[in-house]
């Protein structure tokens, strides 16, 4: 009888403009990219943190380096993706813990980490960047 079950062929999408992920998707999605982000930006924050610890001088470059609103607006991205990064961590550990599997509060939790992201990112980045 096992030979006899019919596989259904289920439908295939690759077109990527007509997928609509739903929020929990879209969360992990900025979840992998943000931790790539942090890692690739890693060695730059380092460098930096270590050319203001030098000397007088190489502070008063880095602290003009960073006076740049390039460079801010940069400093402010990764301010969220660490933000981001940290409240969808602390998301999928309660996941783990199986706190809030089932649907209405999957997509509860993706409002609140967005919510909680950004209103610490402007805070910290309104108090350390400007």
């Amino acid at each position: 009888m096992a030979e006899m079950t019919i596989k259904k062929k289920r439908p295939k999408n690759l077109d990527l403009k007509t997928i609509r992920l739903p929020l929990p998707g879209i969360l992990s999605i900025l979840h992998r990219i943000s931790g790539v982000g942090i890692f690739l930006m890693l060695p730059v924050l380092l460098w930096l943190l270590q050319s203001s610890l030098t000397s007088a001088d190489t502070f008063a470059m880095s602290r003009d380096f960073v006076a740049h609103p390039l460079v801010k607006l940069i400093l402010f991205g990764l301010i969220w993706f660490y933000m981001h990064h940290f409240c969808a961590g602390i998301r999928y550990l309660l996941l783990d813990l199986h706190k809030g599997i089932d649907l209405e509060s999957a997509r509860l939790s993706s409002k609140i980490v967005f919510a909680v992201s950004i209103v610490l990112t402007l805070i910290i980045g309104g108090k350390v960047l400007w």
